[in-house]
């Protein structure tokens, strides 16, 4: 025999930690776009001033929203260069922001629909119809981050459940870009699933992108996508009952 060749190849671990990486920049790079008017001019979209009465929770909620986002860049970053101790700091740091988040949120949620004129129409729904999008969305993202943090020592359940905690948030980004909102919005997926469809589609392609790096399927990540394509369904059927109506009176109350 001559000499022998031998033929290295990146491990399953290193192609997740670029995979998660890479699904980190999009997520950056989709919530500036979405966000761009806030980010760079303080204002709402598509270029309104900040509602007064709530001023301070949109701004409170985007800095504590974009430093979440930035977090979650930085993790897999730390991974990959083993920086292991710093990782779990900025963990415990993490889980005390989306418990930041989650409040926020449904504070800005409900305010919001507090201070919309009964007029406004945003999927074809009222202020009080919609308000289910916005506190489905924090409900989403505090269940996927809770199972993440709870599986934290079982990188195979913590990873995907991280990464769809924050694309089940991800959804008021991209209703504000009208490149990807506007081609769905008058279609039968919009219909189905409002806003909640392109981080659907996001969180599928990443899905396929990580099937075909590791040539095998993340049981864990189909699951849990899986049960966003659920929740935002029903989410989206109930948000025009009477049922949901009750609820909307009781939290604006």
């Amino acid at each position: 025999m001559g000499e022998s060749t031998v033929v290295t190849t990146k491990a399953p671990g290193d192609r997740n930690r670029l995979f998660y990486a890479g699904a980190a920049v999009l997520v950056l790079v989709l919530t500036f776009w979405g966000f761009v008017n806030f980010y760079l001019h303080g204002k709402a979209f598509p270029g309104r001033p900040l509602t007064p009465p709530i001023r301070t929770l949109i701004i409170t909620h985007g800095i504590a929203m974009s430093a979440w986002v930035l977090l979650f860049l930085v993790q897999p970053v730390l991974i990959a260069l083993r920086k292991y101790n710093w990782h779990i700091f900025l963990g415990r740091i993490g889980a005390v922001l989306a418990v930041a988040i989650f409040v926020f949120g449904m504070k800005l949620a409900i305010g919001a629909a507090r201070v919309n004129p009964p007029e406004l129409r945003l999927w074809n729904l009222g202020p009080k119809q919609f308000l289910i999008v916005p506190v489905s969305a924090i409900l989403f993202f505090g269940v996927y981050v809770v199972i993440g943090l709870w599986n934290r020592r079982r990188s195979e359940i913590h990873r995907p459940m991280m990464l769809l905690g924050t694309l089940s948030a991800l959804g008021a980004a991209t209703d504000r870009i009208p490149a990807l909102a506007d081609l769905y919005r008058q279609t039968f997926w919009g219909s189905l699933f409002g806003p909640f469809f392109t981080p659907l589609v996001v969180g599928l392609l990443l899905l396929i992108v990580q099937s075909a790096l590791n040539r095998s399927f993340d049981r864990w990540f189909a699951i849990g996508w899986a049960g966003l394509v659920v929740a935002g369904l029903v989410t989206m059927q109930l948000a025009p009952t009477s049922v949901w109506d009750s609820v909307a009176t009781m939290l604006i109350r």
